[in-house]
């Protein structure tokens, strides 16, 4: 019975990565399209995110700042500051809605 311990490896890597609210395509959505403004760590500190202002995302305090729905909002159709200047475009021409709740739950897991 030498597939019974592949079923159990295989079901556990799916039940830890449902157990941590987010999918395991996560992080390679976020190294696409995320990770040249907010960095691979989500500290923003890029060149970009420099340029743009980018928030850290490891902040626990930042994050508590934004709701759920703030965040898939502005993923969703861009951010702009109160001035009007666009700090990011929008993500809803390349990722689904799926794709940025999972961002969005990833991004929680990356508060301190």
């Amino acid at each position: 019975m030498k597939t019974f311990p592949l079923m159990v490896t295989a079901a556990s890597l799916f039940l830890s990565a449902a157990a941590a609210g987010y999918s395991a395509d996560a992080p390679a959505t976020w190294a696409a399209n995320c990770a040249a403004c907010h960095g691979a760590d989500g500290a923003g500190h890029t060149k970009a995110g420099k340029m743009l202002g980018a928030k850290d995302l490891n902040d626990g305090a930042y994050q508590k700042t934004f709701t759920d729905d703030e965040a898939f909002a502005a993923l969703k159709s861009g951010f702009q500051d109160p001035t009007g200047k666009t700090k990011m475009k929008p993500f809803a021409d390349k990722l689904s809605d799926d794709d940025i709740k999972t961002v969005i739950a990833y991004v929680r897991t990356l508060a301190k």
